[in-house]
Order: structure tokens, then sequence, then C-alpha cells
């Protein structure tokens, strides 16, 4: 992080990734007269959207901007390599030329297509040109140092919604607003 520091084209970023859910709540502590309690709600009969929205994300650490990219099923290795081409590509327009990704043992990111997509990437950068990424694990069941994962915790609490339950599309939008990103096409879970 010290070496990224001193290289204004480097920025250094935490990857994690994180699940919205529309009827479960985080647990919330309340000042007032009234404390306000939230319970978890019931799933409407007719309620066909999902339970939960899974998203991906970069804390960025020169701008401390969220990089987010929702996910149209579940974290796995195809969508986290569409999410980190996503990230270079970002970066790139930013004209950084390393991205220093700091992430956790998840095995979505230590899976060996995801190793390989890395690998050929940053071949193909050193040939043509564009945005390496030089990859930094923490350590296992660690997330106290992994600074996304309070930012996760206070923008669930920033967008719980205690009298109803909201829709697919306002939990995404309200995430979006919390964390000043615009709302981006989700990446696909494509099932071979």
């Amino acid at each position: 992080m010290r070496l990224a520091q001193a290289h204004e084209d480097w920025v250094v970023g935490f990857e994690d990734e994180v699940w919205w859910s529309r009827l479960a709540h985080p647990a919330l502590r309340t000042w007032g007269e009234e404390a306000l309690h939230l319970v978890a709600k019931a799933r409407d009969k007719a309620d066909t959207e999902p339970k939960a929205l899974a998203c991906y994300g970069v804390l960025r650490t020169d701008t401390t901007q969220m990089l987010l990219r929702f996910v149209d099923g579940r974290p796995v290795s195809l969508v986290t390599i569409a999410f980190l081409t996503w990230v270079v590509e970002t970066l790139a327009q930013d004209n950084k030329r390393v991205f220093v990704l700091l992430w956790d043992n998840a095995s979505w990111h230590i899976s060996q297509a995801v190793r390989t997509w890395i690998r050929e990437h940053n071949r193909r950068v050193k040939r043509e040109g564009g945005v390496r990424i030089l990859e930094c694990r923490l350590p296992s069941k660690s997330p106290w140092l992994n600074p996304i994962e309070p930012r996760w915790m206070h923008g669930k609490k920033a967008i719980v919604e205690p009298t109803r339950t909201l829709s697919a599309t306002e939990v995404e939008t309200r995430v979006c607003d919390y964390y000043r990103c615009s709302r981006i096409d989700h990446l696909q879970q494509h099932v071979a």
C-alpha cells in the first residue's frame, strides 16, 4: 500500500461481495423515547422478486469512492472475472496503470479460472497497455482488515425500511444513492 501511495497512477482497492436482503434487517440501535423495532418480514406468496440481491464492490483508497455492480444470480468465478474487467476499464478511464487488489479467499476469488484470467490479463497489459492487477490476499477470517466491511453494514442500516418490504429496484436505488454510484446493468451469472 505504501508503494501505491508513491505512484499517482496506482490505486489500492478493497474488494468484497455482499447480499442486500429485502426481508431481513441488520441489527440497529436507536436513541429516543420510542425504540424502533425491526422484524424480519414474511415473503408474500405473490412476490416473485429475489429475497436478496448480490453485489460486488471495490472501495478505492484514492477517492474513497465505492465501485458497485449488482449480480443477477450469485458470486461465482465468471461473474468475478466480468466484475474485474469492468473495474480495470473504469480505472483506465481515470488514467490508472496499476490496481492493487486486496480481497479475501472466497472460493470464486481463488478459483483456477480467476487466477488464470488475472495472469493472462496482466500479460496482455504488458504487451498492449492498460491497468495491471497486483493481487494481495487478506488472511482467512479477517473481515476487520477489509475497510469495505463496515461500509456494507452502514449501508444496510441506511437503506432499511421498517414499515414495508422494498422491491428489488428500490433496494438497488437506495444502495446506489447511499454510495453515490450510478446504477449500471447487472452482471449476469451464466450457467454452463
